[in-house]
């Protein structure tokens, strides 16, 4: 592939509606200030007008000055409207390429390639981004990395052996369903919503809006209650189905060097992750999942950008019993032991662990009750929720540690298992405050480096001399690497 190719038009529109959306608050924003009059909105469809005739033609001279072609090891792109600028990508520094499929790719039979690379800065955009490239070229420029990265393999790409593929995990339908009914997808779209009204704050006259409604809302709290109702079960019913179009046809492969994932419904993704790139494997449980002995598994790989957090933190099972995790992981990923057995933090951090919960609710507790009398007593069923979300806290810290595996676990929202091997500890951060000291307490956190940022854990209030274990542990294996 010596000759400049082109993406597929498809891009045009893609790069349209990117820039409009991209644009969108200014265009409201020119709606509320310039519609008053004649003149005003003339002026508003004029500008409007010139700026969609820009998006469109910047956007068609962006993909006829986007060409990439393959020549000498090296993935070469030349882009750029007004300045040409090159970028030449040595394929032996590429880790993964990342293929997913949108809606309007589908439909033109077109996959999108997002390249990722090592020693990436991580803050940026992917390395390159082929929006619209066909199934064929994108399962060439793969095989083309793969020899070139492999110099054992034929450099002729035609005479490339396929490797055979082993099925780690897929998804069941039964499991599909579950995994819908526990995610926490509703707060997100809450969130979503809240966010996008949060913009139009300069524009929308909420206060005087509500003014006008008071009155009427407190004579009819049960409508208003019932609406709120109504629309959590709507926004739990979008996350239902959100949810169960992203994870469908969940898979997971096995090639001689990497796993890779396929899911998506509407937009399909493929998503590989190389084997020797893993930092660390982590086990999420949240409290539903938990009493139904479910969790979720994500790799921490060195990859991924800020425009690609998932490069760097990908789920690797979306939905699977705990006590098959050995099972179905353990032949492919030799190195961990994925343990049960774990070493609790001593009874007398107990304490330490309500009291960290109780100093945001007690402030409110108390002026609840002083300043709402009765009614305000109703709050110390908070803060017994809260209690008791201090003991499950307490009760999921543990570590343990294995000749060159270090694993934690801890709660946040949910509880959390880390698995991390000896050589992909960055750094081991060891503290005692005041009173840790005085109950012979410390707290244990350990890093590892991933593409965007870092990532690990950290289990609070541990036995002072299980951390110097811990710490001497590693610090033998710090002195042999150095």
């Amino acid at each position: 592939m010596s000759e400049p190719k082109r993406l597929h038009p498809i891009v045009i529109v893609l790069t349209i509606g990117k820039r409009i959306k991209d644009f969108i608050f200014t265009f409201i924003a020119l709606f509320f200030i310039w519609n008053k009059g004649d003149g005003g909105k003339l002026l508003l469809f004029g500008a409007s007008a010139i700026a969609i005739i820009g998006i469109i033609l910047v956007s068609i001279l962006s993909w006829l000055r986007y060409t990439y072609r393959l020549e000498q090891n090296e993935l070469r792109i030349e882009y750029g409207v007004f300045v040409r600028k090159k970028r030449y990508i040595p394929l032996e520094r590429i880790q993964s390429l990342d293929i997913s499929e949108g809606i309007l790719q589908r439909l033109c039979g077109m996959v999108k390639v997002q390249i990722e690379t090592a020693g990436g800065s991580g803050t940026d955009e992917a390395e390159a981004v082929l929006s619209a490239i066909s199934k064929e070229e994108a399962r060439y420029i793969q095989e083309y990395v793969a020899a070139a990265k492999n110099p054992s393999v034929q450099e002729d790409i035609e005479y490339i052996q396929e490797v055979p593929n082993h099925t780690v995990y897929k998804i069941t339908t039964s499991q599909l369903i579950l995994l819908s009914l526990t995610s926490g997808g509703v707060g997100v779209v809450i969130s979503a919503v809240l966010a996008f009204l949060s913009q139009l704050d300069d524009f929308i006259p909420y206060e005087r809006l509500f003014r006008g409604v008071e009155q009427w809302a407190v004579s009819n709290m049960i409508i208003i209650a019932l609406l709120v109702f109504v629309g959590f079960v709507a926004a739990w019913i979008i996350a239902l189905f959100g949810t169960m179009l992203k994870y469908a046809n969940f898979n997971v492969t096995k090639t001689e060097h990497d796993l890779v994932i396929s899911q998506g419904l509407l937009e399909k993704r493929q998503i590989t992750i190389p084997l020797t790139r893993i930092q660390a494997i982590r086990i999420n449980e949240n409290i539903v999942r938990q009493w139904l002995g479910y969790g979720s598994v994500s790799v921490e790989s060195a990859g991924g950008s800020a425009s690609n957090k998932e490069g760097s933190k990908v789920l690797l099972l979306p939905l699977v019993k705990l006590d098959t995790i050995e099972q179905i992981l353990g032949q492919y990923l030799t190195d961990y032991q994925f343990t049960s057995s774990f070493t609790p933090v001593p009874k007398r951090a107990m304490i330490r662990y309500i009291f960290r919960s109780w100093f945001i609710i007690v402030p409110i507790v108390v002026v609840s009750i002083v300043f709402l009398k009765v009614w305000g007593l109703l709050s110390l069923i908070i803060l017994t929720l809260i209690t008791f979300w201090g003991v499950l806290k307490y009760m999921d810290a543990g570590w343990s540690l294995e000749e060159q595996q270090l694993s934690l676990r801890y709660r946040t929202i949910v509880r959390t298992t880390v698995f991390i091997k000896r050589n992909k500890i960055q750094s081991l951060e060891l503290k005692e405050s005041y009173f840790q000291r005085r109950k012979e307490l410390a707290t244990l956190e350990a890093f590892v480096k991933v593409g965007f940022g870092g990532a690990g854990g950290r289990v609070i209030d541990m036995d002072r001399m299980d951390v110097k274990k811990v710490y001497s542990w590693f610090s033998r294996e710090a002195k042999i690497r150095d």
